[in-house]
């Protein structure tokens, strides 16, 4: 396996760190494992974040996106979404402080506000929920390690009450009516099913301990893969921007890239198996795509390859584990727009 030697010779700590325990399950107690614990809060990843942290715990957009947002929430959320990437969690100053901000700006039904904008009534003009709005600061607490404290547990049942009946999540609401949705965010079995918000939900349950294996995430992870799309530009985008190298920005479109490597990591969470055609297929394909030392490219950043790498081994070696899934939905060819046949 050429990759090891590879990976482990990366110059983040933190990657090194996740490869001995995850990848060759090297125990806590290992003398070299116990040196790169002590060295990930020196890791350039990690300590730009900590030095960055404001007073409140929250991180202002700038100074991570090099954006300007009045709203700090979202880029909050991708901090501790990165730091809970790395295996950092709640036992841990900067994320208590960070967590707490965060559920400083719940509301009483256990959504987040639309960000930037008052709470709307029903009368108002533009959209009064969206299941995204609670999903981005919801992923970063799961992530983290607070699934099952209670202010989160009540976001989830937020998320269930707007759940729709064939077992995606809209867009959202606006003046009582299920917004459109754009054909590149169409689930391929679901009327006003959107696919960026269905996956940011979906990511949420995936890091619940309980809730990952309920009806709700199978059923939405089924709906998902029934859109049947391999894109080799968009694998690797959702790590890509945890580790800093894509930015995190949008709402509606948080989740609107079909990335396979996340698809992947959330098949093995919810317990899909390559028993699965539609499963089987993708992993077929992410191993076609490897590279002749046995490493994965992002193509829009290189430097994001080691961590793909890993990524993609980690998912792969746990799907491998997986026996039981049911599924309902057929596979779909899915194109975003359809060529228009022309009249002449």
């Amino acid at each position: 396996m050429t990759w090891i030697p590879l990976l482990l010779t990366d110059p983040s700590p933190c990657l090194r760190y996740l490869v001995l325990t995850e990848l060759l399950h090297l125990p806590e107690n290992e003398k070299e494992v116990q040196e790169l614990l002590e060295m990930r809060e020196l890791d350039p990843l990690v300590k730009t974040l900590f030095k960055l942290q404001n007073s409140n715990g929250s991180w202002d957009s700038f100074g991570i996106n090099q954006l300007i947002y009045n709203d700090n929430l979202q880029i909050t959320s991708m901090v501790l979404q990165r730091l809970g990437y790395l295996r950092f969690d709640s036992s841990h100053q900067v994320i208590q402080k960070a967590a707490e901000f965060i559920f400083s700006k719940q509301q009483n039904n256990g959504s987040w506000p639309m960000p930037g904008k008052k709470l709307r009534t029903d009368e108002e003009i533009g959209y009064q929920m969206m299941p995204i709005q609670t999903a981005i600061p919801l992923l970063g607490l799961v992530m983290c390690g607070y699934a099952t404290d209670v202010r989160s547990e009540k976001a989830f049942e937020w998320l269930i009450e707007q759940r729709l009946e064939d077992g995606a999540w809209p867009v959202g609401l606006s003046a009582g009516n299920y917004g459109g949705i754009a054909r590149y965010r169409r689930l391929a079995h679901s009327k006003w099913g959107c696919r960026s918000n269905t996956t940011a939900v979906l990511s949420c349950f995936a890091y619940h301990p309980n809730r990952r294996k309920s009806e709700e995430a199978k059923r939405a992870l089924d709906l998902i893969l029934g859109t049947d799309t391999k894109l080799r530009s968009n694998l690797g985008f959702v790590v890509a921007r945890l580790i800093g190298l894509e930015k995190s920005i949008g709402q509606i479109t948080f989740m609107a890239k079909f990335d396979i490597a996340h698809l992947l990591n959330l098949c093995w969470r919810i317990g899909a198996s390559e028993d699965d055609n539609r499963v089987s297929e993708f992993i077929e394909f992410i191993k076609s795509e490897r590279g002749e030392f046995g490493l994965w490219d992002y193509i829009n950043h290189p430097k994001v390859t080691h961590w793909l790498t890993f990524d993609l081994l980690y998912s792969l070696s746990h799907l491998e584990e997986n026996t039981e899934w049911i599924s309902t939905e057929p596979r779909t060819p899915f194109q975003a727009y359809p060529k228009k046949m022309k009249r002449f």
